[in-house]
């Protein structure tokens, strides 16, 4: 009786036997949270067991090229204002 209740409990929870991916927002968030060195635990825990290597990989390329850009952008700015 308990097994079928448990069970009972996960379905409405929503929580299937296999937990699905992370969305690209969740995935995102963590690569934007990881380039900044804050992450919690719990989310963490969550990269690692749902989410895919190579979605963490292209977006973790992406932000590093933009960060490049950006930092390129700001040099320049702030040199053509200072001559």
């Amino acid at each position: 009786m308990t097994s079928s209740k448990d069970s009972g409990s996960e379905e409405s929870n929503g929580t299937p036997d296999s937990p699905r991916d992370l969305t690209l927002w969740e995935t995102f968030q963590s690569v934007l949270w990881a380039m900044l060195g804050v992450q919690k635990r719990s989310n963490a825990k969550r990269d690692f067991s749902r989410g895919k290597a190579s979605h963490f990989i292209v977006l973790g390329i992406l932000f590093g090229v933009g960060f490049v850009i950006l930092l390129i952008f700001v040099v320049r700015l702030v040199l053509q204002h200072a001559i």
